[in-house]
This record gives structure tokens, sequence and C-alpha cells, in this order.
């Protein structure tokens, strides 16, 4: 059963840093539980918008805030918690099995995943009535 404490910060390896800025590599190895398939990006959310309220059966991702900051709260159907994330060289991974909202939004935010599946509607659990259902089973 994957629970709020299977989610967890992973520093990105900086490839080079240089005084014009930085370039972090984001790759399956060691760090990346995953081969990304998929990769998405939000932009422009209002300053103070709530997005995202849904989980994946088998998706796993990795979230970056790549500009701005936001929160993410992570839900396994008993425990809830708050990540804030604000740093373009860590990415929030998360298993499968979760409910996941983005809150708070800085302005200029974006939020960049990469995603272990290509888009399948049918791996989205979009209300937390079927996610209460679904984590029964």
């Amino acid at each position: 059963m994957v629970t709020v404490d299977d989610v967890r910060i992973l520093d990105l390896k900086q490839v080079n840093t240089v005084e014009g800025g930085a370039i972090v590599s984001c790759e399956k190895s060691d760090l990346l539980p995953f081969d990304p398939k998929r990769v998405y990006y939000l932009y422009d959310v209002p300053s103070g918008t709530d997005r995202g309220g849904h989980a994946h059966k088998q998706l796993q991702q990795l979230m970056v805030a790549v500009s701005g900051s936001f929160e993410v709260v992570i839900n396994d159907g008993k425990t809830e918690k708050t990540i804030r994330l604000d740093q373009p060289n860590q990415g929030l991974y998360f298993p499968p099995g979760l409910w996941r909202e983005l809150k708070g939004f800085s302005g200029g935010a974006i939020c960049l995943v990469l995603a272990s599946e290509e888009y399948t509607e049918s791996d989205y659990i979009r209300t937390k009535e079927e996610f209460s259902t679904w984590k029964l089973k």
C-alpha cells in the first residue's frame, strides 16, 4: 500500500552551473525510478490558484517548480501531507496511487512534470469519492 511517506524530494543533477545560469538533467538513473515517456508543464496559472485534484493508478511522476513556487497536497486515503516546491533543482517524486492537488501558485510559476507513461484517460482517478473506493480494492 502506497502512503504519503513514499513521496520524496529528489535533488536533481546540475550538469553545469555558470554565472549565466544552470542546466539540470533529468533521466532514468539511480535517481529517477522510471523512464520518462511524457513531459508536460503548467504555466500562466493565476497567482493563488488551485489545480490538479486527481490520482493515477499506474503513472509515476516527477514534478518540478522550474519557476516560482506552489504547494503539493498529497493524500493516501488516511494521511495528508503538504510539500512546497520552489527550487528548480529539486523534484517531487510520486508513485502511483496517491491523490494530489496543487495549491498556492506564485505569479509566474511553471510546473514541469515528467511522467512514466503516455497519456491514458483510464489511468486517471478524477474524484475523491472514486479514489476512496479504488483504495479499498
